[in-house]
């Protein structure tokens, strides 16, 4: 099948969020599906090689009618967001001819740890690639907040620098649809 991607790698750009007045928020997807986040605040663009969390989950409300003895009756609920999980990758920033660790990630969850306010929200595109570098699928997230980061091992055999893992909690999900500003 040439379907399937054997290889394939994933990239993510954080974008700093729109501030929200209480009481004012938009909610997306009323008329912005298939576009991506955007913001002239960019934290950083990063590589990794694995990413979980791309899930949605409906909470299910049971409703049981009087009288009804046979079954109850299903309502849509809330819909909750899991953590994006990245592993094993790196947030850069491109300098003369060669790319180097960004700090502002870990610059991010220590303001979080500081108790700067107000704090910085990133909303995220994530992109899927294939082997030949080619983007076969693009994820969007709003709103997220740094929920833990985890270096590397250090080793001096290794010399790695990248982030082992970097969880991020966010308030919404959306695959955009092919073409549409990936």
């Amino acid at each position: 099948m040439d379907m399937l991607l054997p290889s394939f790698k994933f990239e993510i750009s954080l974008l700093r969020s729109a501030e929200v007045v209480a009481g004012s928020q938009r909610l997306r997807g009323a008329d912005d599906r298939g576009t991506p986040p955007s913001g002239d605040q960019l934290l950083g663009n990063g590589g990794f090689q694995e990413c979980t969390g791309l899930e949605i989950e409906m909470d299910m409300q049971d409703y049981q009618e009087g009288g009804r003895n046979n079954g109850v009756i299903r309502r849509a609920g809330r819909a909750k967001f899991q953590p994006l999980v990245l592993k094993r990758g790196m947030f850069f920033e491109s300098g003369e001819g060669e790319q180097r660790a960004n700090a502002e990630l870990w610059q991010w969850m220590q303001d979080v740890i500081d108790g700067v306010r107000p704090i910085r929200r990133y909303d995220g595109i994530v992109y899927v690639k294939s082997a030949d570098n080619a983007v076969r699928a693009t994820w969007t997230f709003e709103r997220g907040l740094p929920a833990k980061i985890r270096g590397p091992e250090l080793n001096g055999k290794t010399g790695e620098l990248a982030i082992e893992e970097l969880h991020i909690a966010h308030e919404g999900l959306r695959l955009l649809m092919p073409g549409a500003g990936a």
